[in-house]
C-alpha cells in the first residue's frame, strides 16, 4: 500500500484508481481507513476512492507532534494537493468530520462536496472522562480501554445484535491493536480541540450531515446545530444507529452517498 510524506509524517493511503470524481475518506478516532471498506466497495465502480490513515493511527507513522485538529486539517489539504486530486468529495466521520469542517471553512476550493458523519463543531464535552481513558491507555495499553469505549463508539442496537457478534469482535480487536502512543496523542488531539461553530457560516461547499439516533459520542443535537449553521446543509438521522454509522448502517449510508454525490448542489 502506498505512503506519502505529508508535513513531516509518512501517511498510509489506499487508492481504488479510476477516472471518476474523487471521494476522499477521513476516519474516526481509534480506527483507520479500513472503517470505510463498505463505502469504498460500493462506490469504487463509479468514483475514485481514496482513504488515508491519520498520523499515529492505522498504518501511518507515529509522530511526536501534529495531532491537533488544525494540524490534521492541514495534513488533509496537503494530501489533496500532493496527489493532485482537487476538488474532492470529502467524507469524514467524527474526528474525520472535525477535519472536514476546518478544511471546508479554510480551503473550500479543494472540495466539491462535504459529508459529515456523526461529528461535532463544539469542544469536547466529555473531556474529563475521556482523559481517564487516555491515562489507562498510556500506562497499560489500548487493550485496557477497548471494552470501555465500545459503548461510546457503537449504538445499543449494534452491540445487542447477535448476528453482528463477529463484527463487534473484529472492531474491538482493531481498537486493541492501536499503537499505544499514537492512540494517546490522537486522543488528546480530539479531547483538547477547540470549537469551530463560528467558522461554519463560511462553508459554501454543498454539505450533507448524517447522524445516528443512538450516537452518544456526538449527540444528534450537535449534528442539528451543524446543519443549521452551514448554508444549505441537509440533515439525515439514522434510527437504530450509533456513532460508527459507516460500520453500523452501511447500506443506508451508502444510499445517502449515492444520492448526494450524484447531485450535491
Amino acid at each position: 500500500m502506498p505512503t506519502i510524506a505529508i508535513n513531516g509524517a509518512q501517511l498510509h493511503y489506499t487508492d481504488s484508481g479510476g477516472d471518476g470524481d474523487v471521494v476522499l475518506f477521513s476516519h474516526g478516532l481509534l480506527f483507520s481507513s479500513e472503517m470505510y471498506r463498505a463505502q469504498i466497495e460500493h462506490l469504487s465502480s463509479r468514483y475514485r476512492c481514496i482513504a488515508w490513515d491519520h498520523r499515529g493511527q492505522g498504518r501511518s507513522a507515529v509522530t511526536e507532534a501534529g495531532y491537533d485538529m488544525d494540524s490534521l486539517a492541514e495534513d488533509a489539504a496537503a494530501l489533496i494537493r500532493a496527489l493532485g486530486i482537487a476538488p474532492v468529495h470529502f467524507v469524514g466521520l467524527s474526528m474525520g468530520g472535525f477535519v472536514g469542517m476546518r478544511l471546508a471553512a479554510r480551503h473550500g476550493e479543494l472540495l466539491r462536496s462535504l459529508t459529515l458523519l456523526d461529528t461535532s463543531a463544539e469542544p469536547e464535552p466529555n473531556a474529563r472522562a475521556y482523559r481517564k481513558l487516555v491515562f489507562f491507555t498510556r500506562w497499560l495499553g489500548p487493550w485496557a480501554v477497548a471494552d470501555k469505549v465500545m459503548p461510546i463508539l457503537f449504538g445499543q442496537s449494534f452491540l445487542r445484535d447477535p448476528a453482528r457478534a463477529a463484527l463487534r469482535r473484529y472492531w474491538r480487536n482493531h481498537i486493541r491493536n492501536n499503537d499505544r502512543w499514537g492512540m494517546v496523542r490522537s486522543s488528546l488531539g480530539v479531547i483538547e480541540r477547540k470549537g469551530v461553530r463560528d467558522e461554519l457560516a463560511r462553508i459554501s461547499t454543498p454539505t450533507l450531515v448524517v447522524v445516528g439516533e443512538e450516537d452518544v459520542a456526538t449527540a444528534p443535537e450537535e449534528s442539528e446545530r451543524i446543519a443549521a449553521a452551514i448554508p444549505g446543509a441537509r440533515l439525515e438521522r439514522l434510527p437504530g444507529t450509533g456513532h460508527m454509522s459507516a460500520i453500523e448502517n452501511p447500506d443506508r449510508v451508502n444510499a445517502l452517498l449515492d444520492a448526494f454525490l450524484a447531485h450535491p448542489a
